[in-house]
């Protein structure tokens, strides 16, 4: 990639970290996402963003999105992304760049449809949590992660940044950075409260032996803050020893919660403050999938369900 370039995704991202326009994985997008592009660019010998043509993105987007660049097909959620990326970038560009093109304009995403949150059934939940062996330490810290993204639909990175100074253990909370620095309080039931402080007690201080003390509360066994990528191997591989019948990833823990939450009558706004939602429109996806499941369960089992119409 041309210096000039990097000195440009540079700005780009120190431009949205101050504009607090995303969480620290949104910024890390921005710059996997910009930095392939730009890359191209600099392949096809273009050093010069206000040279870029519609002709260019076009190529750019089909190659990317046919897996010719990056090795693996788009998915619509994945390609919207990219080209989401790419007009932030140009609508910076244009403003503050001095660059007069914008040639991503014209371009749009995948379908517009939406697709359904994937979750757990509450006694999947549970086997998950059930497959973690409370005798070994690490297992111990393992399982307080998944239970703590649970019991207070966190997102990955939110687990991984929690500090110690943010639990509560007496009143039974914890106190969270969302998106856009925004802070929530989230209750925790007494099992929750327990393996924080058994983790607090028997895992933490062995792992903390050697390392100077820096206050975030899960660690690895070096006492190096927990990266959101090891939460995600941690959750993938106890999906698979619980026997969980497809790839589980972290967000469909937060997934659970909230649905979860509605299946037991919580309502709507109070399931929007817990998860941190801006929009009660984000939130409301959760009700679609508690339907589709309603709908799912009589369709297979009433009597008149499989009666044709006359």
């Amino acid at each position: 990639m041309a210096a000039s370039f990097e000195e440009c995704l540079d700005r780009f991202l120190n431009h949205v970290s101050l504009s607090r326009t995303g969480s620290k994985d949104t910024q890390d997008a921005y710059r996997r996402d910009i930095e392939r592009f730009l890359t191209y660019l600099t392949e096809k010998d273009i050093d010069d963003l206000n040279a870029v043509s519609k002709e260019d993105i076009s190529e750019y987007i089909t190659a990317l999105r046919s897996g010719e660049i990056g090795g693996t097909k788009l998915s619509n959620a994945s390609f919207a992304r990219n080209l989401s990326s790419l007009k932030s970038f140009y609508r910076y560009l244009n403003r503050s760049e001095g660059i007069e093109a914008n040639p991503v304009r014209m371009f749009h995403g995948g379908s517009s449809h939406r697709r359904l949150p994937e979750y757990l059934t509450f006694d999947q939940m549970e086997t998950l949590l059930d497959c973690f062996d409370l005798t070994e330490p690490s297992e111990i810290r393992d399982r307080t992660m998944v239970e703590v993204m649970y019991a207070c639909g966190l997102r990955v990175s939110e687990c991984a940044g929690l500090k110690i100074a943010d639990i509560n253990l007496k009143e039974q909370f914890l106190t969270v950075l969302g998106k856009e620095s925004k802070e929530r309080m989230i209750p925790f039931y007494p099992r929750c409260g327990q393996l924080i402080q058994l983790y607090l007690t028997e895992v933490r201080p062995e792992y903390m032996k050697k390392t100077e003390e820096h206050g975030i509360l899960f660690v690895n066994q070096h006492g190096r803050p927990i990266t959101s990528r090891s939460i995600e191997k941690v959750v993938s591989a106890g999906g698979e020893k619980a026997g969980i019948p497809f790839h589980l990833h972290p967000h469909m823990i937060r997934h659970s919660f909230a649905t979860h939450l509605l299946d037991n009558g919580a309502d709507l706004r109070t399931v929007q403050e817990l998860l941190g939602h801006e929009n009660l429109s984000t939130t409301q996806i959760y009700t679609h999938v508690t339907q589709d499941r309603l709908r799912k369960a009589v369709d297979q089992a009433h009597p008149h369900s499989h009666q044709k119409q006359k």
